[in-house]
């Protein structure tokens, strides 16, 4: 493990850093993990008009497994549904962006 790797365990277990989540792939069984979690609005165009879209971006460890497009997270009671991942760099990472 890497210095990276520590750090995002570190981050993962701390209660004001990150938020407990289950993830689900279609209607399998749900798994428990720790995600970091913010929230930033995008702005999208529209028929020439500026619409304000918000998203969620996961970040989980890579070791965690393959996550792929529609797959779920579910936050308290609010349901994300993925749209793509990202690795990092180091590999130690992955960024998931989500809707609402």
């Amino acid at each position: 493990m890497t210095v990276f790797d520590d750090l995002l365990a570190a981050l993962l277990i701390d209660p004001n850093m990150a938020v407990d989540a289950s993830w689900q792939r279609g209607t399998g069984v749900p798994v428990a993990l720790r995600v970091l979690r913010s929230s930033p609005d995008r702005l999208q165009d529209a028929f020439g008009t500026t619409i304000i879209q918000a998203t969620d971006i996961l970040q989980i460890p890579a070791s965690f497994g393959p996550v792929e497009a529609d797959d779920t997270f579910t936050i308290g009671t609010l349901v994300l549904a993925v749209m793509h991942t990202e690795r990092d760099a180091d590999g130690v990472a992955q960024r998931v962006f989500c809707r609402r």
